[in-house]
């Protein structure tokens, strides 16, 4: 069996550094690895407008953000499809065959949902669309044949329903679709990265991102505003590292080297940890180094970036060719889908043989 994968995001703001040790960077390694036959990267504007419906321009503008963010931070259109979603018909075909496999309370219980729920005030009226897409994300799995699917924890719940509605569809209709396995993070810092503000999650509603396109100048206003210890208030005093947002994003992106660099009185994380937590080590040092490790990181994605916003064609003359690559793809699933549930009337010459019989004899 082939080693697919197919993996994407909702284009409804630049990519920030969440999304980047969340996956962009671990898809960048695994397109770069050889060991996948078919890499398909979604930008997924259907999925947007499940709650960006009164609001299309947010998800137009967005494309090309989106795209830049891809190409710049290595995603090589050499080695993975990128497409967007909307240009795969297929796709919502597939969604309303595989709505009948699944219940409205399995919907409900599903964990990923009821958090973004919440997190939309959708409670009282939750528009269809916006319910029903871990349907829309099992078509988009399945469609490709993925055998691995990138994501973060939060995922999983959404990867699983994938999983049940391939069950169900094979059981009901013989052999015909793959199921898929989630690839989490190697790294538990990455798995969920915070906001700025040190809440849960960082989400461009919430303004508590750091975008992989910001500036220098940008990038440090917000580190030197980082949520850090609340009772770590003055330098001498001891200070906690769970839950200290400075210190979970250096888990995510700090390496050895640079502290020769930028921090030599320590040879690596594990001793800045220790001295912030016998005290003596303020906050704003650390954020200073903090900085320093994001820029350093930061630095080859912005000038990417700035090449390939200078031939803006280009970017979407990608994206045309990857779309096309995609739906020809995905129209074969969908021929093979509609076989095994018997509706692919014109091409099914026994049945129209069968009927001409029938009727001639009668």
């Amino acid at each position: 069996m082939k080693k697919i994968i197919l993996t994407g995001d909702r284009p409804t703001g630049r990519l920030h550094v969440g999304h980047y040790v969340g996956s962009l960077r671990r898809r960048v390694e695994l397109q770069n690895s050889g060991e996948f036959d078919d890499i398909y990267i979604m930008i997924a504007d259907a999925q947007a407008l499940t709650d960006n419906a009164d609001n299309p321009d947010k998800v137009r503008e967005n494309i090309i953000e989106v795209a830049l963010d891809y190409l710049s931070v290595g995603l090589d259109p050499a080695k993975s499809v990128l497409f967007i979603q909307s240009y795969v018909q297929e796709l919502t075909e597939l969604t309303f065959y595989y709505s009948n496999l699944v219940t409205v309370s399995r919907l409900q219980r599903n964990p990923t949902v009821k958090t973004e729920i919440q997190m939309r005030n959708f409670e009282t009226s939750i528009p269809v669309g916006f319910f029903t897409y871990p349907i829309s994300q099992a078509a988009d799995i399945t469609a490709f044949k993925a055998t691995t699917v990138p994501a973060g924890e939060d995922q999983m719940p959404m990867v699983e329903q994938t999983r049940e509605i391939v069950r169900k569809f094979n059981q009901t209709y013989g052999e015909t679709l793959v199921e898929p396995e989630i690839l989490l993070p190697d790294n538990d810092a990455c798995m969920r990265l915070p906001g700025t503000d040190g809440k849960a999650k960082m989400s461009k509603s919430l303004g508590n991102c750091i975008y992989l396109s910001e500036d220098e100048t940008s990038v440090q206003k917000k580190v030197m505003s980082m949520y850090t210890d609340p009772n770590h208030i003055r330098v001498q005093d001891p200070g906690q590292i769970e839950g200290n947002t400075v210190f979970t994003y250096l888990d995510a992106f700090c390496k050895d080297e640079y502290f020769a660099e930028y921090l030599p009185d320590y040879a690596n994380l594990d001793e800045l940890k220790a001295h912030y937590q016998r005290g003596g080590l303020g906050d704003v040092k650390v954020k200073r180094f903090l900085n320093a490790v994001l820029n350093e990181e930061l630095a080859p994605i912005r000038a990417r970036r700035k090449e390939y916003e200078k031939d803006i064609a280009y970017v979407y003359d990608v994206l045309k060719q990857g779309s096309e690559k995609a739906r020809a793809v995905a129209a074969q699933t969908l021929s093979e889908v509609k076989d095994a549930m018997r509706i692919n009337y014109f091409d099914d010459e026994e049945l129209i043989k069968k009927h001409i019989e029938k009727y001639q004899n009668e």
